[in-house]
């Protein structure tokens, strides 16, 4: 009974590329206790396997965090499938709006300690005893509020690309870290309202639990998310307080929301917002660059991965052992100071 993937990522993306049929992308979350999240493990592999669903899914004891890709062939199938599982009957699916099906090429279902890691202590937080949701019609009336403070509870890389309007963006590379930020920034603002959001929710659910167990009384957070906002904005016709690209998690690395361009070039400044992997393998640094310096560098963060990549291959193999980090790149793998390292 195979339980895993066997075949390469070359194989697996080009049989996507060359499928003939349409996926939807799509994501969940639930909170509830699993048993043996093992087993379950195998069970929603067998199942999600024999609907062709790609994606990756993290379960814990704690609950489910899935992002998918789901044939439009399967689509019934699948609902039918969530509906007759008691742990996710009714679970609310948040459904990409800008999509070309082409969001993962493989299926990954992970047993994790938690399906979102906090590093918080176990007594640091409720997740009964979360925000109020709001809706986009809600959450934009919100924002009109006198002494409102909208918070992105993501990592910066994230907020680089798109935020809400004058939102608090944590300058945090994890969410564990968005969270300690989080609560030292509003320290002070404990009776004011507070908007949390994220890209599909699931963050916000402990963010909120978080920061009303540290004695913030009015916590409110974005139903669904990003995603969620963005589909209801467009399908209500509401304006949008959501500027910019929301990074998503899969081979897109971001959907449009509206056509502001926020960020830059992390290699000449230019207006950018397309996230890219660096092209040498050893590196994959997670990089914004223009399609200007994509030709100029090859895809690549620098140029000395620039040169890496056209070494002959048994080279690049015999290199790449012990490397951990690109060559000569800062510190933090999301946080590139590029600019310094290319040739002036």
């Amino acid at each position: 009974m195979l339980l895993h993937n066997k075949e390469d990522k070359e194989t697996l993306r080009k049989k996507l590329m060359a499928e003939p049929f349409f996926r939807k992308t799509l994501s969940f979350y639930r909170y509830t206790h699993i048993t043996k999240p093992h087993a379950w493990r195998d069970a929603l592999f067998l199942a999600f396997s024999e609907f062709n669903i790609l994606g990756r899914i993290y379960v814990a004891h704690e609950g489910i965090n899935a992002q998918l890709s789901v044939p439009e062939d399967n689509w019934e199938q699948f609902l039918a499938f969530l509906e007759h599982d008691p742990k996710l009957k009714d679970v609310p699916l948040k459904i990409a709006i800008e999509d070309d099906g082409k969001s993962f090429y493989k299926l990954i279902v992970r047993v994790k300690k938690m399906i979102v890691a906090d590093g918080l202590a176990p007594d640091s937080y409720d997740v009964s005893n979360v925000g109020t949701h709001l809706t986009a019609a809600e959450w934009n009336a919100a924002m009109k509020q006198k002494d409102t403070v909208v918070v992105d509870m993501r990592n910066h890389y994230e907020s680089e690309i798109g935020r809400f309007e004058n939102a608090v963006t944590p300058d945090a590379d994890t969410f564990k870290d968005a969270l300690v930020l989080a609560k030292d920034l509003l320290q002070g603002k404990e009776k004011k309202k507070i908007l949390l959001y994220c890209t599909g929710g699931i963050r916000c659910e402990k963010a909120s639990s978080y920061l009303r167990h540290h004695g913030f009384s009015d916590v409110n957070q974005l139903h669904g998310g990003i995603i969620e906002y963005a589909r209801q904005v467009k399908r209500q016709g509401l304006p949008s307080r959501f500027q910019g690209k929301n990074f998503v998690f899969d081979e897109r690395r971001g959907e449009r929301i509206t056509e502001d361009i926020l960020s830059h070039c992390h290699q000449c400044d230019a207006l950018c917002d397309t996230h890219v992997n660096c092209a040498n393998d050893a590196c994959h640094l997670l990089f914004i660059q223009c399609d200007a310096c994509r030709e100029k560098y090859e895809g690549c963060c620098t140029p000395a991965c620039q040169e890496f990549i056209h070494l002959p291959a048994a080279e690049q193999k015999v290199r790449r052992k012990g490397m951990n980090n690109a060559p000569g790149v800062y510190k933090s793998r999301l946080r590139p100071k590029l600019k310094e390292l290319l040739p002036k």
